[in-house]
């Protein structure tokens, strides 16, 4: 009878540990939702359109899968890739692509940047955050520099920054 409680004993405290180490491969993460991401994106739109450029913002998921993307009237048809790849190099590199140019302009080891397919070091793209964790990025293409470009995409996370908690 004793040898059946220790049995009994042992395979319980095996099934918790089991189900306790199932529960570790659980993630929980935030992430940008449709309604957040279009509204960054029009957001950035409209303030490049104030400063009279015609570009495009999509905005990205924590995954780099594409949220939301809107286009300027008369914003031409490249803008749409730019923004794209420009929102995926910032969500990769979890940075602006601004800073990731100007660090590639002084170190020869950064220029190989260039070389990552997808990326696009370009000014434009700007993580999305919640504290400090990225949860997305918005890219934008098509004004006439890309520090213009930041700044839409700025404007854009701006308008939704209350959200972002």
């Amino acid at each position: 009878m004793q040898n059946t409680l220790i049995k009994a004993a042992a395979i319980t405290l095996s099934l918790i540990a089991c189900a306790g180490a199932h529960a570790d491969g659980v993630r929980i993460e935030k992430n940008i939702s449709l309604e957040l991401a279009t509204q960054i994106a029009a957001q950035a739109v409209a303030t490049c359109a104030a400063n009279g450029y015609a570009v495009s913002a999509t905005v990205v998921d924590r995954a780099g899968v594409v949220r939301a993307v809107q286009r300027a009237d008369n914003g031409g048809p490249h803008t749409i890739d730019s923004s794209r790849l420009k929102a995926y190099t910032s969500l990769s590199a979890r940075e602006t692509t601004l800073a990731m140019w100007e660090r590639s302009q002084k170190n020869p080891a950064a220029a190989n940047l260039v070389h990552i397919p997808g990326y696009l070091l370009l000014g434009g793209g700007v993580p999305v955050k919640v504290g400090n964790e990225v949860i997305g990025a918005v890219g934008v293409g098509g004004a006439p520099g890309g520090q213009l470009d930041e700044q839409c995409a700025v404007a854009g996370i701006a308008k939704v920054q209350e959200q972002l908690r």
